[in-house]
């Protein structure tokens, strides 16, 4: 049976995406108002009964000097992403409409995991010197199905995006993640869960009076103090203030709950801050920025248990670290953050990656050479 395609509106948006349990934060309407520089639009698939049965948020980005746009779904759309007929019958609509608004290329992140590696399993790839990237250690868990997806996808023209500079078109999200998996488990069985030294850090910060404490809108500009810090330190280029602030006020108008911000309080000033967004019953640790004063207080550990604990309470089945580099070489600066996150005791997972569509090949073609330059650029 055919699906149709057309847009549709915020709410209908948000009210498909309540009948589902996990649905990324960049596929709900709010996050379309945190990106004023794209155009964006809500999607639907309806069945032969005009029942909603797939979403997405797309994004559209004008070319520079040209009228045609990128279009782009974060982590998405939410579809079904295993049925034996997904390009046929929910892909195919969705480039021709989107063609239909002026787009010369489409690009996907299909929520489809790959493979899955325990904390111990990361650890012993880590110390393991002929291992230089996760993807050749042995994984936990394996996915099969993903590869149908994979060729599915290939066999119709999809071709797998290779990995961009942060900002303008390159909005790519990470294909390797660290989740912590809740589940149906006691608080206490998730703490038993943490490595030794995750205790013992929590435990530090108790001792020595750290507070961590929610804040509202009129705290960004002490938690935006610390991240620019942050950035310097771990040469990163900072987002503006403002984008923390259209966040903020986007996302928390759609849900309360969307988006959350934390600070660790020691002697009267404040040492680490992060922010935590929700849908459903997933869970995401999305900023975060500490100074580097006083660590010997563990205000990091403090923060992030203090998140795991309320996303618990929400009802959270997964806490998600967000991003984590799959080089495992001493000299990767990322590689501190991969073994503070596998402390806590989840898991890595690799999804299945970014796709692009070429709807016109030549603009597209311009359009990887024009991100290409400007990768070397920065």
């Amino acid at each position: 049976m055919r699906l149709r395609l057309q847009a549709i509106t915020r709410e209908e948006h948000l009210a498909f995406v309540a009948t589902r349990a996990s649905v990324s934060h960049m596929q709900v309407p709010s996050w379309g108002d945190v990106k004023p520089d794209w155009g964006a639009e809500s999607l639907g698939w309806f069945d032969g009964r005009g029942r909603l049965v797939g979403a997405g948020l797309v994004l559209l980005r004008p070319l520079p000097k040209v009228r045609r746009s990128l279009a782009y779904l974060p982590e998405g759309p939410v579809v079904d992403w295993y049925a034996a007929d997904l390009v046929e019958r929910w892909l195919d609509p969705m480039v021709a409409y989107l063609k239909g608004r002026g787009a010369f290329a489409v690009r996907m992140g299909p929520p489809v995991v790959v493979r899955r590696w325990s904390a111990d399993a990361v650890k012993a790839a880590i110390a393991d010197p002929a291992a230089r990237r996760l993807g050749e250690a042995r994984a936990t868990t394996d996915e099969p199905a993903a590869a149908g997806v994979a060729e599915r996808l290939r066999k119709r023209g999809w071709r797998q995006a290779g990995a961009g500079a942060d900002g303008g078109f390159a909005a790519g999200q990470p294909r390797h993640v660290f989740q912590v998996p809740f589940g149906t488990r006691s608080l206490e069985e998730i703490r038993s869960g943490l490595n030794q030294q995750w205790r013992r850090n929590i435990k530090k910060a108790e001792k020595a009076g750290v507070k961590v404490v929610r804040g509202g809108h009129d705290d960004l500009p002490a938690f935006y103090g610390l991240y620019t810090e942050t950035a310097a330190r771990d040469r990163f280029v900072p987002r503006p203030l403002s984008y923390f602030q259209r966040m903020w006020t986007a996302l928390t108008a759609e849900h309360p709950d969307r988006m959350r911000l934390y600070l660790a309080h020691h002697d009267g000033e404040v040492l680490a801050a992060a922010t935590m967004l929700t849908v459903g019953d997933h869970v995401w640790y999305s900023y975060g920025a500490s100074t580097g004063r006083r660590r010997e207080v563990q205000p990091n550990n403090a923060i992030q248990w203090r998140m795991m604990t309320d996303a618990h309470e929400l009802g959270a089945t997964v806490y998600d670290f967000r991003g984590i580099t799959d080089t495992l070489e001493e000299s990767d600066q990322h590689l501190g953050l991969l073994r503070f996150k596998v402390g806590s005791g989840g898991e890595a997972v690799e999804y299945l990656g970014e796709w692009d569509f070429p709807v016109n090949r030549v603009l597209h073609r311009a359009f990887d050479l024009y991100m290409a330059r400007r990768a070397e650029r920065v």
